[in-house]
């Protein structure tokens, strides 16, 4: 008995390591890609042409030239006006006069590259699994604290209730708050920055509203078969942590996965021709006089930081089942 609560007090101990470290992942570059080429020297571009992939979109991750480059002083900025703080050197104390500096935008900087040779906008990319994305996080930590919960009716309050939760929170943003039309809006515009055939986009919008319907619906099926499974079958209960667990491969399966779109969906109109390829999704690649750089971020650490402390967790609690 007492080896039990030690147990019970370790897997729930895992579990809420792995539950925090997900909700972090959520706000952390998970991967990031670079490119580098001879009209992007070095000391002007630290790291390329560079951009970071979190689960809700993509960011820029260039870098402002820094001191002791030849760039240091040519640093990018907007027009000053009467809003902006300026460099003073008295009130200065480190005399920083990078105060302030910011890198070109790179998601910019890749898309007008890539359209050159027929490619979309990055952000077009998993139109519907960024802006559902929280609702999963929350589905996932949901069943975590299922996991640690204890068995039975209490289980089942803490699954039904958060799932509840969940599924209002996820309607009301999506429909009420009218917070899909104003995502596939932007969608729409952004799919139309270089290629103008409104037609075709107009369809993608609507596909966009369709399949996240559909989602929507799934991951609410999806709530009460976890809740009806718990209740009926006492393995069941694995899966609440297993599943989250995955989170590692779900992303590099659908990286990947859009990867193969980009490389494979071109548009005709493109000034270069280039055959369908598929685009590094680890490691070095070359496209025409583009060195590319693909590679997880600290946020993929938090990601197998989960896994590893939930898979701890489910071997420690399939044991308990087995000698019960």
């Amino acid at each position: 008995m007492q080896d039990q609560k030690k147990q019970n007090r370790l897997i729930t101990a895992l579990t809420l390591v792995a539950l925090a470290a997900l909700i972090a992942s959520y706000f952390s570059p998970i991967w990031w890609v670079s490119l580098t080429a001879p009209n992007y020297p070095k000391d002007a571009f630290p790291d390329g042409i560079r951009i970071h992939f979190h689960f809700d979109g993509v960011y820029n991750g260039c870098r402002a030239a820094g001191v002791g480059t030849r760039m240091a002083n040519e640093v990018l900025q907007k027009d000053l006006d009467h809003t902006v703080e300026r460099y003073n050197p008295i009130l200065d104390a480190q005399k920083n006069v990078n105060k302030g500096a910011e890198g070109l935008d790179c998601v910019h900087e890749m898309n007008t590259i890539n359209h050159y040779v027929g490619m979309f906008p990055i952000s077009t990319g998993a139109p519907v699994e960024k802006p559902m994305a929280k609702f999963f996080f929350g589905f996932f930590a949901v069943m975590l604290l299922g996991f640690i919960a204890p068995e039975g009716r209490r289980r089942a309050m803490v699954l039904a209730g958060g799932f509840l939760a969940v599924a209002v929170w996820m309607v009301v943003h999506q429909y009420a708050l009218g917070h899909m039309e104003t995502h596939i809006a932007a969608y729409v515009q952004e799919a139309g920055t270089f290629f103008k055939e409104p037609d075709k986009i107009k369809v993608w919008g609507d596909n966009v509203r369709a399949i996240t319907t559909g989602v929507i619906a799934g991951l609410i099926v999806a709530m009460a078969i976890v809740v009806a499974g718990v209740a009926k079958f006492r393995g069941f209960s694995l899966l609440l942590a297993l599943v989250p667990a995955l989170m590692p491969i779900f992303f590099v399966l659908e990286y990947a996965g859009w990867l193969w779109f980009f490389g494979h969906n071109m548009h005709p109109w493109g000034a270069f021709t280039v055959k369908p390829f598929m685009p590094t999704v680890f490691g070095e690649g070359k496209v025409a006089q583009f060195s590319t750089y693909s590679y997880p971020y600290w946020g993929y650490g938090l990601l197998l930081i989960a896994f590893g402390c939930l898979m701890m967790a489910v071997l420690l609690r399939r044991r308990q089942l087995r000698e019960s």
